[in-house]
């Protein structure tokens, strides 16, 4: 994208000249809301003769929109490729006479120039983009809910799962919580919450995972292991100890037709020698990494964000070996209610400094969020354009929680 104006965005329907409105602009600031959260712009939205102005090139960067301008013509063009359609947009300044798709259409108000930035009707934006606009005078904010598109979607099959076992069609992927590391640092099949669950009439684990795999998703084995009595770093202390896990697990998802390993260790980086514990971690995962993929499995990481209590996670380093990081931005409210948006972000940013956006995932707890909340979180993934999300977990999803998800994603039929 060629270092031009930044591009602004406007609503409404009045032809006034830039003249009038510049000088008309109010004073009172103008809020953007996208799916529920604030975007932050270069410079500041404005109101002028009834007219909402709003930087053109962060929403349509937030919803996955390629802007390019160009002085030599001074063109804007918008392309958005969405399920396999593309859209592309192209407004001249000071002309009315947009194209869509080849196809000319005509504005009411032609793109003008403020202070080396270009406005253009927003009316026509949400109209082109699909994205749902509304204006609120009374706390003066521009609300935009992004198009339903597809999206990357997994889902964990945990405690009480198997009441919503008919939606993991759904998703693309699925990790099975069906093993721990125990109290000893050893691999178990049995435990409190992560076990291996018994048959239920013809239905085994073996045949869920079986189905997963032949209905096109991905089945993940999940090793889940929490360090409150040390058993990760007494795992993680013991080099035959660890080979040994690794050893099972890999031989555990190879031969119940799993297609990769997520590996869920939390708990690590409270307190304590930070650099040894983030090296001893990656360690044991290169170690795994090279084992899951002389088998043929995929691994993911289940990771604390880096914006919690849990330091313990070299995010960069572990990139390297891992086909994918879900992020778990979910320790703020402790299932008390949705997550703080704000600290969801932070999390995000956070982490694509150290991993690119193609292997990281958001992490949902459905246990935090509701029918109502839900977009939120997804509409973060989508602004930043990660691989996908991934919810916490099937058995609390509910059917208003899905209708919600699915108003914002095209899940697999």
């Amino acid at each position: 994208m060629v270092g031009c104006a930044t591009l602004v965005l406007a609503s409404g329907f009045s032809a006034v000249s830039p003249a009038q409105s510049v000088a008309a602009a109010t004073s009172k600031p103008v809020t953007i809301m996208l799916d529920g959260y604030p975007l932050p712009f270069p410079v500041a939205p404005f109101v002028t003769q009834g007219t909402t102005m709003v930087p053109f090139r962060a929403i349509a960067e937030a919803l996955s929109i390629q802007v390019d301008w160009s002085d030599k013509t001074q063109t804007v063009t918008a392309t958005k490729s969405t399920n396999g359609t593309v859209r592309k947009v192209i407004l001249i300044l000071n002309n009315n006479k947009a194209m869509v798709n080849g196809q000319p259409q005509l504005l009411r108000v032609a793109p003008l120039s403020r202070d080396g930035s270009i406005v253009v009707p927003l009316s026509f934006f949400s109209t082109q983009f699909g994205a749902a606009v509304s204006w609120n005078s009374e706390t003066n904010s521009v609300s935009i809910l992004s198009p339903r598109e597809k999206m990357y979607t997994e889902a964990f099959y945990a405690i009480s799962s198997f009441k919503e076992v008919g939606l993991i069609n759904k998703f693309n992927s699925v990790s099975f919580g069906w093993t721990r590391i125990d109290t000893t640092g050893e691999l178990t099949l049995k435990g409190k919450d992560f076990y291996w669950p018994p048959a239920a009439g013809s239905v085994t684990p073996e045949s869920i995972v079986q189905d997963t795999a032949s209905n096109g998703g991905r089945p993940k084995l999940m090793a889940v292991a929490m360090d409150g009595n040390d058993e990760l770093t007494k795992l993680l202390k013991d080099p035959a100890l660890q080979a040994s896990v690794i050893r099972q697990l890999v031989s555990l998802a190879a031969d119940n037709q799993f297609s990769g390993i997520t590996l869920d260790f939390e708990g690590l980086g409270l307190a304590g020698d930070l650099p040894a514990i983030q090296q001893s971690f990656t360690a044991f995962v290169k170690q795994l990494d090279a084992s899951a993929e002389a088998a043929n499995l995929s691994l993911t990481l289940a990771l604390h964000p880096l914006n919690s209590s849990y330091h313990g996670y070299d995010y960069t380093k572990l990139a390297a070996y891992t086909d994918e990081i879900i992020i778990m931005a979910y320790d703020y409210s402790y299932e008390d209610g949705p997550e703080p948006l704000s600290r969801v972000d932070e999390a995000i940013r956070l982490a694509l400094k150290a991993v690119p956006k193609s292997k990281l995932v958001l992490g949902i707890s459905i246990g935090s969020e509701t029918a109502q909340s839900v977009a939120g979180p997804i509409g973060l993934a989508k602004r930043y354009d990660l691989k996908g999300v991934a919810f916490w977990r099937l058995g609390i999803i509910g059917s208003n929680t899905m209708t919600a998800i699915e108003k914002t994603i095209e899940l697999r039929s």
